[in-house]
């Protein structure tokens, strides 16, 4: 994360907010050793984020959702590139999900925190917190709008939170292949379908998609609509040459 907010626009409060408080104090009360074993990383990390977490949520460190959090999805976002009315549009109609913060609109307010959706949790009698999916439940689900449909451009991870509590014949799940010339096949490369979903929800917004039949249109970034390998559910789109390189530090 990199606390970041836009210029002019007020930030709101998270309506999950009195759970992040209770998982802020959970995630304060936890060891050195506890931090290091369910995150996988060094003492040194650690130690970090145990000092995060014991001053979260500073009052003078906030940032915007859409503005602060960092990695390939929000790069291919390219957040930068957003007017107000753009942000005004996002704030309405795109739900980001937090290990902390449960949903978050993007104009909502964050302080900087690490905890990723599919840690399994150090536990107690008294805090039998096991996984983030038993804590949240259907709780995130609960905040979007019923009757009407969902792109859904999460990670596995972070899908499994909301994704089963849903109508799953609301749910349309794009999926984005990249084809290697030497093989002959569509394949799955990481880091480009994580761009490649920042990079379709910039789209929507943008475009300002509000139609299912218009899906199948986009053609950001070197992708195209593959009828081949869609359904319904999950159309497909396909990149013979991948042309978003330039919005990940990972890809020269």
């Amino acid at each position: 994360m990199k606390l970041t907010r836009p210029a002019g626009l007020e930030l709101s409060k998270p309506a999950l907010a009195a759970q992040a408080q209770e998982l802020g104090a959970y995630l304060s009360s936890l060891k050195l050793k506890e931090i290091q074993n369910m995150m996988g990383v060094s003492g040194n990390l650690a130690q970090e984020i145990m000092a995060t977490a014991s001053s979260w949520p500073a009052a003078k460190d906030k940032g915007s959702a859409l503005h602060s959090f960092r990695g390939d999805v929000f790069s291919g976002l390219q957040v930068a590139s957003f007017d107000k009315k753009d942000l005004l549009y996002a704030n309405q109609h795109l739900k980001i999900i937090s290990g902390l913060y449960g949903l978050l609109k993007p104009l909502d307010a964050v302080a900087p925190y690490r905890l990723e959706m599919g840690y399994k949790l150090p536990y107690s009698a008294e805090e039998p917190y096991t996984s983030l999916y038993k804590f949240w439940g259907d709780s995130l689900a609960r905040l979007v709008p019923e009757g009407e449909p969902i792109v859904n451009l999460t990670s596995l991870e972070y899908g499994r939170a909301i994704v089963p509590y849903l109508d799953k014949s609301l749910v349309i799940s794009p999926r984005f292949y990249t084809y290697n010339a030497k093989t002959r096949q569509h394949t799955s490369v990481a880091v480009h379908s994580k761009i490649a979903r920042g990079a379709f929800a910039h789209w929507l917004i943008t475009q300002r998609i509000n139609k299912i039949s218009e899906l199948n249109n986009f053609d950001e970034i070197g992708y195209q609509y593959e009828a081949s390998l869609s359904t319904p559910l999950e159309p497909a789109f396909v990149c013979r040459e991948f042309m978003g390189k330039g919005l990940s530090v990972r890809l020269k």
